[in-house]
């Protein structure tokens, strides 16, 4: 009788998720590799594959696991296009592979493993899972390699979901390391480059997306300074994200930056480089990966963008309506309503929410 444990591994025919299904058949794992279609796709196949799902399922026939393409186009337009493109709407900056993380990869994609009898999901996310024998909780913590922690995506998972999860590359420290393991199975795999882009829009034009995406033209207003003087005309809201410098089409004599957008009266507000720090902000959409609002003010450091550097903060008691404030030791650039804060304490994801 087969004792091994069945994971579905997702498979993105990217490096590490490659990396991940070779590490747990390693394991003693009995992988499921499963490749979600999002976008695009190429005619003619009942799942639209692309090369990188095929490339997914050529790295599952080298290692003999089963591999399955799923058709998801249609649900990752309703929770992660659409919710993109409504947020920049109103003005917002939403992070959509934190919408995709959450609504696809340990939404959808746990409920097709539970269904095809997989105990539990791993990804190639550089991130840990641990427990914590106190408390009895599963806690969210950072990868070992630094560079490539992937926590900032993933604050919102719950005690379930991390119940079932399995993250094979957080004890890595080096990339190299990582593509070594694809390497030895398959070289094609090994030397994929990764991907820096938002996946549905690889040129990076989000504007010109937008407006394709939705048919609409956006209408142009006032760049104005903080003292409300008209400056000059922008080419709509949806062009402009909060501490953007380039691409301003204004010649002001000296750097300025965005600071905020507003959709009542459609204006820009520009700003010189010293008037983009907050030493607060508000966070609604609140997740403890604990599974519990804190009763006291906690000290803890805070990340208000991926790439961000992290701060010493306080959190604030939730309010009635579950928003937290967060009050930074030091002021913090360009905070921007869409985004993420995430709290951490060490080496621990204590959890986070959208900044309003």
């Amino acid at each position: 009788m087969d004792n091994k444990t069945k994971v579905l591994v997702a498979m993105s025919g990217g490096v590490d998720s490659a990396a991940s299904a070779t590490l747990l058949l390693k394991e003693g794992y009995l992988p499921l590799g499963v490749t979600m279609v999002l976008h695009g796709g190429e005619e003619g196949d009942a799942c639209g594959a692309t090369k990188d799902a095929r490339d997914a399922k050529a790295l599952a026939d080298a290692l003999g696991f089963e591999h399955h393409t799923i058709d998801m186009r249609e649900a990752f337009h309703a929770n992660v296009i659409s919710p993109f493109v409504h947020q920049y709407e109103i003005g917002a900056t939403p992070n959509p592979c934190i919408l995709c993380n959450r609504a696809m990869k340990f939404g959808l994609l746990l409920d097709y493993a539970r269904a095809h009898g997989c105990e539990k999901i791993a990804t190639g996310h550089y991130a840990r899972v641990g427990f914590d024998e106190s408390t009895g909780k599963y806690t969210l913590l950072r990868s070992k390699n630094e560079k490539k922690d992937q926590t900032y995506v993933l604050y919102f998972l719950t005690q379930r979901e991390l119940s079932h999860i399995l993250f094979p590359l957080g004890d890595f420290t080096s990339k190299d390391e990582v593509r070594a393991v694809v390497g030895a199975v398959r070289e094609e795999n090994a030397a994929k480059k990764e991907s820096q882009d938002i996946c549905f829009i690889p040129d990076g034009d989000y504007a010109a997306f937008i407006e394709d995406f939705t048919g609409k033209s956006y209408p142009c207003g006032d760049f104005i300074d903080v003292s409300g003087a008209i400056l000059g005309r922008h080419k709509g809201l949806i062009h402009y994200t909060i501490g953007q410098r380039k691409g301003l089409g204004l010649a002001l004599g000296e750097p300025m930056y965005v600071k905020e957008k507003s959709t009542e009266d459609g204006t820009v507000t520009l700003c010189r480089g010293d008037e983009l720090f907050s030493t607060s902000c508000l966070v609604g959409d609140v997740s403890f990966v604990s599974g519990e609002m804190p009763t006291a003010e906690v000290r803890c450091t805070v990340k208000t963008r991926y790439s961000a550097k992290e701060v010493g903060a306080t959190l604030c008691v939730p309010d009635e309506h579950g928003i937290i404030t967060v009050t930074f030791d030091t002021p913090v650039r360009a905070i921007t309503r869409g985004q993420s804060a995430v709290f951490y304490q060490g080496e621990v994801v204590l959890g986070g929410g959208i900044i309003l």
